[in-house]
């Protein structure tokens, strides 16, 4: 399970800074050598004359920018959580300082995670401010349920005629996950869930653009509409959960014209 913006501990990981080196000084060539020797001596003991390895400088692993991205991927995957759960509300503004307190980290992870939910559409950047979660309202939504049926649906219904039944059955305990989410009642882990089953019934096409895309919109339309009554409960998330196995069925026995009902119904519903 994701964590939310209130379960993240104040703990960050630990910053490593880059050891300082010592100044070294240069072999001396000997009276009875030329200038250029010591760098030969050099390449015949590293690597083979003429790398001239002598000017190549040591790599040093930037540990404290790989410790960054990982932050940024956690503090990431937190506030996805929280606009799923409607933690963060529609039309608020939050700053990455403030934001930062409550994670425990410093503000610039924060600041380049929000930059990234720019990017996807799910806040706005506010000057001076900080970044306001974008208000979506009910055609938003049908919108992208118009484009998942687009780009999905045929692609569904061409699987449906190439895909051996045993290949179906493999994505089963995918499906069966979305039921056990969905009885949880929470948002946020049914959102996980019901990525990963689309994401993988999709695999089956080898198209990872296709796939990209297609994560992108359906993480789109799983953010919350404006107002906490347009929130799915758990009712409706077991119905949508159920329709994952009822699909599945239609897929492994061929029903080409069943399978596109289900899925046409799937999205139609906005999710």
């Amino acid at each position: 399970m994701k964590q939310g913006l209130h379960d993240l501990t104040g703990a960050g990981l630990p910053w490593g800074a880059a050891r300082p080196t010592t100044p070294r000084v240069p072999p001396q060539p000997r009276p009875s050598e030329p200038a250029s020797a010591p760098r030969e001596r050099a390449a015949g003991a590293t690597g083979a004359r003429g790398e001239h390895t002598h000017s190549e400088t040591p790599i040093r692993v930037p540990r404290a920018a790989v410790q960054r991205s990982s932050v940024r991927g956690q503090i990431l995957d937190a506030l996805r959580t929280a606009l799923v759960t409607g933690e963060l509300e529609p039309g608020e503004v939050y700053s990455a300082p403030v934001l930062g307190e409550r994670f425990g980290v410093s503000a610039t992870p924060v600041r380049e995670a929000m930059q990234q939910l720019a990017l996807e559409g799910a806040v706005e950047v506010v000057p001076n401010r900080g970044f306001r979660v974008v208000r979506r309202g009910a055609r938003e939504l049908a919108e992208l349920a118009e484009v998942r049926a687009l780009l999905e649906v045929p692609v569904l219904l061409r699987l449906a005629r190439t895909v051996p039944p045993a290949r179906w059955a493999e994505l089963l305990p995918l499906a069966e996950d979305t039921v056990r989410a969905a009885g949880s009642g929470c948002p946020a882990v049914y959102a996980e869930s019901d990525r990963a089953f689309h994401r993988a019934v999709l695999s089956l096409a080898g198209n990872e653009q296709l796939v990209g895309i297609a994560e992108d919109l359906h993480r789109r339309s799983q953010w919350p509409l404006v107002g906490t009554q347009a929130r799915r409960g758990r009712t409706a998330l077991l119905a949508d959960a159920t329709e994952h196995l009822a699909l599945l069925d239609a897929l492994a026995s061929g029903e080409s014209a069943e399978a596109a009902r289900l899925v046409g119904e799937h999205f139609g519903a906005g999710r």
